[in-house]
């Protein structure tokens, strides 16, 4: 069997024929849960969030490391980074702890 592989940017259009015979084929649905509300209230993010540029010094064998899967490899960086980021679980927010100095009341 022969495999064709399209370049995404040269993708060709359909013959009528083709066209035609989508638009009546019935999609099946079957497979996809249906969306309660619970999924658009969480939904509200943007995606991908904004990106933030900064400067990190990286051990050079990790750098070597990264650029040898071609290029990239700041998306690599941010993709390790969240995977680490969401396996973990949240984290609490800090409060201030009221200091330990003892004050003495008169009685």
């Amino acid at each position: 069997m022969t495999r064709y592989r399209q370049d995404p940017k040269k993708l060709r259009r359909l013959t009528p024929a083709e066209a035609r015979r989508l638009d009546l084929a019935p999609l099946d649905y079957s497979d996809i849960p249906p969306l309660g509300d619970e999924f658009f209230t969480k939904a509200t993010e943007a995606w991908p969030p904004t990106k933030q540029q900064l400067t990190i010094r990286l051990d050079a064998d990790v750098l070597t490391w990264l650029k040898a899967y071609g290029r990239g490899y700041q998306t690599r960086i941010n993709r390790i980074l969240r995977a680490a980021m969401e396996s973990r679980p949240p984290r609490r927010s800090r409060t201030r702890r009221k200091s330990h100095a003892r004050t003495e009341h008169a009685a």
